[in-house]
């Protein structure tokens, strides 16, 4: 309950703070629906020294379209729900059940960009020269921004929080 509290309150901050979203959503903003994560992997060098697997555990994580751009693509989207992702590192069978349940509220750029404003724990796979973090893959927590440009480079400003390599915890763990 008190996550759920101060997600609805740093997302409420963040949408006081930008302009755009000062104003409440259109009488159309769509209702809360799924918004499932699919299962991926990525090669060894790409995010670890060695390849991983993610797949999700648990996956309630919902979205609600707030606004949309002119071409009817979602503008303004914010997520929220329990998600468990399990990241494996494929040689070796080792894992870490990471909580992603953060909520987030999420703009869209004609461009392909995205600024996130977050509250809770996010999974972040950064790639190598791609962002303000070295590679890796990490739970982001707390309350902080993203940046994701166009061309992929990811910019994390923490306001408050912590991050955990979860490259570093799966290359000790025992499967």
């Amino acid at each position: 309950m008190r996550r759920t509290a101060l997600a609805l309150a740093t997302v409420t901050a963040c949408a006081l703070a930008s302009p755009a979203l000062a104003s409440p959503p259109p009488p159309s903003a769509g209702a809360w629906e799924p918004a499932p994560s699919q299962p991926w992997e990525v090669a060894a060098g790409e995010r670890c020294d060695v390849a991983v697997r993610g797949e999700p555990l648990v996956d309630e994580v919902v979205r609600r379209v707030l606004s949309r751009h002119p071409d009817g693509s979602p503008k303004d989207v914010a997520y929220k729900g329990d998600l468990v992702v399990r990241v494996t590192a494929t040689a070796t069978g080792a894992f870490h059940d990471a909580d992603a349940s953060g909520s987030a509220l999420v703009r869209y750029g004609t461009d392909g960009s995205q600024s996130w404003y977050v509250s809770g724990p996010v999974l972040v796979g950064i790639a190598e020269g791609k962002g303000n973090l070295p590679r890796g893959l990490y739970i982001v927590d707390g309350v902080y921004r993203m940046e994701i440009s166009s061309d992929g480079h990811k910019s994390v400003t923490m306001a408050h929080g912590s991050r955990t390599d979860l490259c570093a915890r799966i290359a000790g763990a025992r499967p």
